[in-house]
């Protein structure tokens, strides 16, 4: 038998396993020690990315093919990319539509009015450069297996 249709060992999907809950455990670990805010910080991080990781959890099955992880992992991150854009979009419109525009007699209001809009800024075209990206990739896995 090949790799690819024999899936995962029990000790491959084992390791697996315990390395996505002892990610979910590390994180939970630094967001509630008490002695550095930099640590604090990388735990919210690694929170995140831990609840994400979660979801392959059912994946850690002896006999399910690693590719199929992979494959999930990227859809995972590819709607997590998505969200985050839909969600800096619908900050975007709640500024619009619920605050007031800025002053542009104080000088507050002048470097809001300067300030790049929220489509100009880097984090924004990496991030949906980022889903593309995983869109594509995915979309071409899945044509190869057929």
């Amino acid at each position: 038998m090949s790799e690819e249709t024999s899936g995962m060992s029990a000790v491959t999907a084992r390791k697996l396993e315990y390395s996505i809950i002892g990610l979910g455990v590390v994180a939970l670990v630094m967001i509630f020690q008490p002695f550095s805010i930099t640590l604090f910080t990388i735990g919210a991080v690694l929170v995140v990315i831990a609840g994400l990781i979660n979801n392959l959890l059912p994946l850690a099955q002896p006999g399910v093919p690693a590719r199929s992880v992979v494959t999930v992992a990227m859809v995972v991150a590819m709607i997590f990319c998505i969200v985050l854009l839909v969600a800096i979009f619908a900050a975007y419109l709640y500024g619009v539509f619920f605050l007031k525009p800025p002053d542009p007699n104080t000088v507050m209001g002048k470097a809001m009015l300067n300030a790049r809009p929220w489509y100009m800024h880097s984090f924004t075209w990496t991030i949906a450069v980022v889903a593309a990206v995983l869109a594509g990739l995915i979309t071409v896995k899945s044509r190869r297996k057929v």
